[in-house]
C-alpha cells in the first residue's frame, strides 16, 4: 500500500541506483525517452560533474506511469504539499520503515547492493563506478580518462533491471 508516486520512486531508485537527492530532484526535461537516457546536470550532482543514466526499458515504463501523475509539472517527483518543490527527503525512507526495514535498509543502500551484485556478476569496475557517478581516485588517470562507457553501461543497466525482474518471480 502507500502513495503510488512513492512506490514508483522506490522502483526508479532500485532500477537506476542513483543517489536519493538526484532522484527526488529529477526534472522531466532531463529525460530523453528516445535515447532512453536521463542526463543529470552537474549542478545537481554530488561531484559537480554531469551524469548520464542509461534507462532500461523497465525504468522507461515507470517513467511513463509517472507521467500520469506529474507529467505536467517540472519535477518528476513533486512534493505532495508544494508542487513547485521536489519530494521530501524522508518520503522514501519512511516508506521503507513502513515496509519493515527500519534500521535495516535505506535508499542509499540500493547503491551498495547494485554495486556488489554487478561486481559479482563480472561487470567491470570502470562501468560500475561510472554508473555510480564516483570520482576516479587516481588524479592522473582522472585528468586524462573521460570515458563514459555508455554502450556497455546501457547493457549493464538492462541486465540489472532484468535481474531485478527475476528476483520478483
Amino acid at each position: 500500500d502507500g502513495d503510488e508516486q512513492t512506490k514508483l520512486a522506490l522502483k526508479m531508485l532500485l532500477l537506476t541506483f542513483v543517489r536519493t537527492t538526484e532522484l527526488r530532484g529529477a526534472l522531466w526535461q532531463e529525460i530523453n525517452f528516445d535515447a532512453a537516457e536521463w542526463r543529470i546536470p552537474a549542478s545537481r550532482m554530488k561531484m559537480k560533474d554531469p551524469h548520464i543514466v542509461p534507462l532500461p526499458h523497465q525504468a522507461i515504463t515507470v517513467l511513463r506511469e509517472l507521467q500520469k501523475h506529474s507529467g505536467n509539472r517540472e519535477h518528476i517527483f513533486p512534493n505532495s504539499h508544494n508542487q513547485n518543490k521536489c519530494m521530501s527527503e524522508n518520503t522514501m525512507l519512511f516508506a521503507l520503515y513502513r515496509m519493515g526495514y527500519h534500521s535495516k535498509a535505506t535508499g542509499h543502500g540500493f547503491r551498495a547492493t547494485a554495486c556488489t551484485i554487478l561486481y559479482e556478476n563480472g561487470f567491470s569496475e570502470d562501468m560500475v563506478e561510472r554508473q555510480l557517478a564516483h570520482a576516479k581516485r587516481n588524479k592522473v588517470r582522472a585528468s586524462y580518462d573521460h570515458a563514459q562507457f555508455l554502450e556497455p553501461r546501457k547493457k549493464m543497466m538492462q541486465w540489472w533491471a532484468d535481474y531485478i525482474d527475476t528476483l520478483k518471480k
